[in-house]
């Protein structure tokens, strides 16, 4: 990533298109971010468009913006990102997404600075940057029509390849603990990483890179704090309970499709917690719902659809595969490794 780093310095200050390449959560935008932030556009607008996600018919009104009446529905002039992110930045992220249709029109806006909103004639121009972003192999939506061989080379001026967090394992710890302290501030929690958990944390593939180690970590945060249940329970001198010492996180490496095992298991392990989580709110607040909602941050109607899905029930607790009651197993041990109540 210093490698990144280095080439992101060199070309932020200059005007040349960038395209950013690599698998999908490895930080393209974070990079994207970073070449913004490099004088002297820093203190224009950054503005992403995410070509994979606007529908198509909305998409050029998105990128250009339209004139009144072109369309039905367009009842006033609308500025499009390219006007919007004037001395600034746009990122296209997904550009591999793009439609023909518009690919040409895109091209003539980088080759020329130019272009009109839809449904007008005035021309207008655009100094804003353009970096674009991609987890899909260009070339080979070019071979198979999907995408301009001129708009390629006109994005690759500048080619900036992210690497996987498979490929940099000594940046786990440092990106596990910046998430860590972002969680635990953002969610009033004190939760740490084990040396074990880290340990698997630096051999594990990470599939889903970096979005994937923030996601673990966040249900390190919350999962472990809620199990503790620290809000809701008072030490006996009343005095507040005492922050734990550690949230641990059981990631064993498994043979096989490691992704596929370790993604199940960790979804069948949150589901299981919920419902243990969610019991025992409602047990201390004596099935108060309104009381248990505001106590799990979560909305009264939020509550009532999580005790039907988990099968909860004041008079008949919900039980697990072995029999035991859940209340019984979240008061007397719990599913995981982790600090006794």
């Amino acid at each position: 990533m210093q490698s990144v780093l280095d080439v992101v310095v060199r070309v932020g200050c200059t005007n040349l298109t960038i395209l950013l390449l690599g698998e999908s959560g490895v930080g393209k935008e974070v990079v994207a971010q970073a070449i913004h932030g490099v004088p002297p556009r820093a203190s224009h607008p950054f503005l992403k468009v995410n070509c994979a996600a606007v529908p198509e018919g909305l998409l050029e009104s998105e990128l250009f913006g339209h004139a009144r009446g072109a369309f039905t529905g367009a009842y006033r002039d609308r500025m499009g990102k390219f006007e919007l992110a004037r001395h600034g930045t746009i990122f296209l992220d997904e550009i591999g997404e793009i439609p023909l249709r518009l690919q040409a029109k895109l091209l003539h806006v980088l080759q020329a600075g130019e272009f009109a909103r839809v449904g007008a004639e005035k021309v207008l121009r655009s100094d804003a940057r353009v970096v674009a972003a991609t987890n899909r192999n260009l070339e080979d939506a070019i071979r198979a029509g999907q995408f301009r061989e001129d708009l390629y080379y006109r994005l690759n001026v500048i080619a900036i390849r992210i690497p996987p967090l498979r490929e940099r394992h000594e940046e786990i710890p440092v990106l596990a603990g910046h998430f860590l302290r972002r969680f635990n501030a953002a969610y009033g929690r004190s939760a740490v990483i084990s040396p074990e958990t880290m340990r698997v944390f630096t051999e594990y593939p990470w599939p889903g890179n970096v979005r994937e180690l923030e996601n673990a970590v966040k249900r390190i945060v919350v999962l472990g704090a809620a199990m503790l249940r620290q809000d809701l329970v008072s030490s006996p001198d009343g005095a507040a309970p005492p922050a734990p010492a550690e949230s641990r996180a059981t990631l064993t490496p498994i043979s096989g499709n490691i992704p596929e095992r370790l993604k199940t298991t960790a979804r069948r392990a949150a589901r299981a917690a919920e419902r243990i989580a969610i019991e025992a709110v409602l047990d201390h607040v004596d099935w108060n719902r309104v009381k248990a909602a505001r106590l799990l941050r979560i909305s009264y109607s939020a509550l009532r659809y999580k005790i039907v899905e988990c099968g909860l029930d004041r008079g008949s607790p919900a039980r697990s595969q072995d029999g035991v009651p859940m209340g019984r197993r979240a008061t007397n041990s719990l599913p995981w490794p982790g600090p006794a109540l």
